[in-house]
Formats: C-alpha cells, structure tokens, sequence
C-alpha cells in the first residue's frame, strides 16, 4: 500500500488554551504553539482557533513522489480541485471542508514493548503481582491510530477518500458508515452518516489494556465529568477503548490491541448492524456517544459548552 497512515490532525476549537491543558494531561507531548507529539510519530496534533469545534486538516503518509502522483491522478478522475507540490498533495474534502494532505513521510516505527505477561487457567505466565498494577509512569500515547467524521453525504466522503486517496474498506456499519484504513490498522478513518459535519472523536494508541484503564483513571481522577464510554473492547476492529471528552466537546479514545490487515487479499469487509460492530463486551455506548450533546448548536453554527 503507498499509504502508510495517519500523520497528523489539525483541530479548530474556540477554547484554545483550556483544550491544550487537556491534551497536556491526555499524555501528549505539547511542543508549544498548540502543536502535540506523540511518542513514535512526531507532531500528530496541532490545535487552532475556530468559532466552532471541527476538523481543520488531516495529514496522510505516503512513500515517494510516484504515489502522489497516482493520487492527483485519482482526483483528478473525480473532478476534484488539487494542489501538487514537491512533497504534498493537498485537496479539500467536498462535504465537510477539511484539508488533507498526503505527503511524502517516513513511515512510523513504533517502538515494541515486551509483552505483557497475563495469567491464565492452567498457564502461569507470570509471578508476583502484574505488571499493569505496579506502573506507576504517566500513560503516553504511542501514534495517533484514527479519525472519526461524520458527514452528510456518506457517499461522497467514502468515494474521496476510497476512489481518490485509495483508501481501503474494512467494514460497514450497515447503511450508516464505514471503516477505512491507509495503513495495516484495520482503521485509519471512520466515516458516519451524520444530521452535520463534524469531528467525533481522535484515537491515539497505548501499549496495552492496562494503560487504558490507567490513562483513563488519571483523566477522571482530575476531572470526572469527561468520562464518555468504557472499558471496553470493540468488535470491528477488536480494540479495547476508553473515550473521554476534551473542553471543545470532541471525544478522544485510548486504544490498543487494533486488527491489523498486512494482506488486503486475506480480509474480507463485514457488514455489521446497529450495535454489533460498536462493542463485544462492556457498558452500552451512552446516546451522548452516538449524538453528541452540541449536535444542534454545531447545525446552527453555534458554540455549546461541553457540558
């Protein structure tokens, strides 16, 4: 795949200085100036002002100059506007106005852990007490994982991002979405059919399901009220989750334990309906989660606080 995944996002917020505190605390890396690194990619979050909360850009990793030009190529099939340079092409997403640009990167090496030994009937993998109860270090987050949008044409948004980035399918979520990945993640993006454009939430990659939890328990421990859904382990994707909620109103999760699809021809896309696709086990997705509480106020172009 000349893809190789996300590399940054770009998030406009009205809150600027109260939604870098939070992503202080979430375990990214504030290199100032609104701009995030996380501990394997570099700068992936950069956050700027804007009336209301949005996706600004999304940046994709491609290998060399042949692949953006298979992608200008690809959009220009569509009829879409472009911009070529050295390194980058840049198109804006027809439906929900975002920026993205693919350009030329190096492809994100995350650092490998040792695995986490767990215990088990008849198997003893470890002694004394585990591993995930004596950390005592802050959770940081390896690499941003994904995006989630939700857009008023579900169509159009999958036909940019599949017919002119070439992005892959993963799975479906019936008529009402779609899971698409650049990389070997089983997911990159995740478009929904949604009343208005918006930003639902950012994934960004822990090493296991213990710093899950613990990410978590030090984000509500400060403030309980940013609690969203979880602990919980998906099933289109297979991903233990937590999300919490940043000051603007966007959900952010920490995951781990993603599917990975190193061989298109070996995976075949699902169609999963209503819930079954969201979890396997856990609490049920609270409807905030499906319809975020400023749904109405982002329709009429308003700003409401996040709770």
């Amino acid at each position: 795949m000349a893809l190789h995944g996300l590399t940054r996002v770009v998030m406009g917020v009205p809150n600027v200085a109260e939604t870098i505190g939070y992503y202080s605390e979430f375990g990214l890396e504030h290199l100032g100036n609104g701009s995030f690194s996380t501990q394997d990619g570099g700068e992936q979050l950069r956050i700027v002002p804007a009336p209301t909360r949005r996706l600004v850009e999304l940046g994709v990793g491609c290998d060399d100059p042949d692949d953006l030009g298979d992608i200008a190529a690809r959009l220009d099939r569509l009829g879409l506007p472009r911009v070529v340079g050295d390194r980058t092409v840049e198109a804006i997403e027809p439906v929900t106005g975002f920026t993205t640009k693919v350009r030329i990167a190096p492809r994100i090496v995350v650092t490998p852990v040792a695995s986490t030994p767990y215990n088990g009937p008849g198997r003893i993998e470890r002694s004394g007490r585990a591993p995930g109860v004596v950390r005592s270090e802050p959770v940081r987050p390896k690499k941003l994982g994904h995006a989630v949008i939700g857009t008023v044409n579900l169509e159009a948004t999958m036909n940019f991002f599949i017919d002119g980035l070439g992005f892959k399918v993963s799975d479906y979520i019936g008529g009402k979405g779609a899971f698409l990945r650049c990389s070997t993640d089983h997911h990159n993006v995740l478009a929904l059919s949604a009343p208005v454009n918006f930003l639902h939430h950012t994934s960004w990659q822990v090493d296991d399901v213990d710093d899950v939890g613990r990410g978590a328990k030090a984000m509500l421990e400060a403030d309980p009220g940013r609690h969203v859904w979880g602990l919980g382990r998906h099933h289109a994707g297979s991903n233990f989750f937590w999300y919490l909620k940043d000051p603007a109103g966007n959900f952010s999760e920490y995951y781990a334990d993603m599917d990975c699809v190193p061989d298109d021809e070996l995976w075949t896309p699902e169609v999963f309906e209503g819930a079954q696709g969201l979890f396997n086990w856990g609490p049920p997705p609270p409807p905030s989660f499906l319809a975020p509480d400023d749904l109405a106020a982002l329709m009429t172009g308003q700003h409401a606080p996040s709770r």
